[in-house]
């Protein structure tokens, strides 16, 4: 029963030292992180392709969907994170846009998805509509799958 207690305390603690440092970091406006956003290319109609009438532009690709990553790269569980965003962003490139904001260098992001916890995945469509959300560490597989049961094949 003492060790139960002690756990307690310890995470009561644990929690309120990171509750401080997330508010005394929502006061510091640093600069701006950089993210690397990858855009898909429009696809280009071959020379020979149909065309449909009174259409002189070429075929446009959707938009692809988008995963926002929100952390911080000093947080431990979001530098786990990091390889799975970067291999989620090379691998789907075109299929998936994956964007990182640090919410610690720039808490405006936390506020603007009212974020709880770090990290946490949001998953938009193509309009930028929120599809779901994941709070912790997200495996990569069990990403492929959320986007594969919100119906985006992109594997």
């Amino acid at each position: 029963m003492k060790n139960l207690w002690k756990f307690i305390i310890v995470v009561i603690l644990a929690s309120s030292v990171l509750a401080v440092l997330i508010l005394k970091n929502m006061g510091n406006k640093s600069e701006p992180v950089q993210t690397i956003i990858e855009k898909p290319e429009p696809a280009v109609a071959e020379p020979n392709a149909a065309v449909e009438p009174n259409q002189n532009q070429p075929v446009q690709t959707r938009k692809p969907p988008t995963m926002i990553e929100l952390g911080a790269d000093k947080c431990v569980p979001c530098k786990m994170m990091m390889p799975v965003i970067d291999e989620l962003r090379t691998k789907y490139k075109g299929k998936l846009e994956v964007i990182f904001y640090d919410v610690w260098k720039n808490p405006e992001y936390a506020q603007k998805y009212a974020i709880e916890i770090i990290p946490t995945q949001i998953f938009l469509d193509p309009n930028e509509k929120e599809l779901f959300r994941h709070q912790g560490y997200f495996p990569k597989e069990e990403i492929l799958t959320k986007w594969e049961e919100l119906g985006f094949e992109l594997k």
